[in-house]
């Protein structure tokens, strides 16, 4: 097998010249037939067409690279000695290399020439004219199906080629956007229970004469709320090894507008003093009802991190076509520093969402010194456009 493709590949990288060098010697064989036929030696008057055939003929080995004037040459061998083999060749070439208005005009050139050299001022002048198209047409023909099919193969290789680079593209930008939002729900999910966490054990520092009580609160607090973030890592991990759908589903249970209470008292065991205000229907869509809730969890993990459980204030309120206001401030933070490292990424995804159901989102100081995020969400009806009939009969 490997002697085979040895050969395979010798035969691809040579094959080419040696075609050409066949063409060349078969020529050259018709050629020396040609002059000699009707003697039984070189006649004088066949050495035109000995010294013409041997220049066409040789001229064939340039026949790929040179195509129209190596034609050019057969057509001038075939009018002055009447060769037509060199003629045939170079218009296969041709037809396989070209297929425009040079292979017209040549063609056409060369029945031009296969006419007056058959007729020769004698004999009927009908006969070359009947069988020239034939003669000449079938070489063309031949060139021009095989370089067609050539062509074709060209553009299906191509193609498929193209096809697969766009297979490979699109499929390193599933794996880039897949890794973004398994980041950005990691984020959502573990920044905020981590911050609490954080919260318990800075409360514990920064108060060592707490009683065992205040201690043994705390540990609890801090256990469960550990224990929550694993079981949520468990449950984006389990559905991230689950998941086999197109668009790719939640990585975790996804969270509503219904859920803040839940959130906000998470923060205020945590000993966060925060104020919620909520004035929402029941009926808020998934996808903002889940942005609500990431902008109101983004924000208390920002209080938790940076400003040290700083009095804060939740505002929601919305209705539909109105749209859906969430407000979070909090005061200024009395102890400086933070108690984790920020990346920077909260926000910036945070923007992303809203901005990925149409809202906007502003952030920046208070007055006061404290801190504001606040994000406008839009919730406009859904309507089913189509015509509108005053009754059945006009249907």
């Amino acid at each position: 097998m490997r002697r085979l493709r040895r050969w395979y590949a010798w035969w691809v990288r040579m094959g080419p010249r040696l075609r050409d060098i066949i063409f060349v010697g078969f020529s050259l064989l018709t050629i020396v037939l040609q002059a000699a036929s009707g003697s039984k030696g070189f006649a004088i008057t066949h050495w035109h067409v000995l010294i013409g055939g041997v220049v066409a003929s040789l001229a064939l080995f340039w026949r790929r690279r040179f195509p129209v004037t190596v034609t050019a040459i057969a057509v001038l061998a075939m009018l002055t000695g009447g060769i037509f083999v060199p003629m045939g060749l170079a218009l296969l070439t041709l037809a396989i290399r070209r297929r425009d208005l040079a292979l017209a005009i040549l063609s056409v050139a060369a029945y031009a020439a296969y006419v007056v050299n058959s007729w020769g001022g004698q004999g009927q002048i009908w006969v070359p004219l009947f069988t020239g198209p034939f003669l000449i047409g079938t070489w063309i023909a031949i060139g021009a199906y095989v370089g067609a099919r050539r062509d074709l193969m060209a553009s299906l290789r191509d193609r498929a080629e193209r096809a697969e680079a766009e297979r490979e593209l699109r499929s390193e930008q599933a794996r880039l956007g897949e890794r973004a939002r398994i980041a950005q729900e990691m984020h959502d999910v573990l920044a905020h229970k981590v911050s609490l966490i954080a919260l318990h054990a800075g409360g514990l520092e920064v108060n060592p004469t707490v009683g065992p009580d205040k201690v043994e609160g705390s540990a609890k607090l801090i256990r469960e709320t550990a224990r929550q973030a694993m079981e949520d890592l468990r449950e984006v991990l389990g559905v991230l090894r689950s998941d086999v759908s197109v668009d790719g589903a939640d990585l975790t249970p996804v969270p509503q507008a219904a859920d803040l209470e839940r959130l906000v008292a998470a923060s205020r065991d945590a000993g966060v003093s925060v104020a919620c205000e909520v004035s929402l229907p029941d009926d808020v869509p998934i996808s903002v009802g889940r942005t609500v809730y990431r902008v109101v969890q983004e924000s208390l993990t920002n209080v938790h991190k940076h400003a040290r459980g700083a009095a804060t204030d939740v505002e929601v309120r919305g209705a539909l076509g109105a749209g859906i206001t969430v407000r979070v401030t909090n005061v200024r933070p009395v102890a400086a520093g933070s108690l984790l490292p920020g990346a920077g990424a909260g926000l910036v995804g945070l923007r992303e969402r809203v901005q990925l159901v149409g809202g906007r989102l502003t952030t920046g100081p208070t007055v006061e010194g404290g801190w504001q995020v606040e994000a406008w969400l839009p919730w406009q009806e859904t309507r089913l456009t189509g015509p509108v009939y005053a009754d059945e009969g006009e249907r």
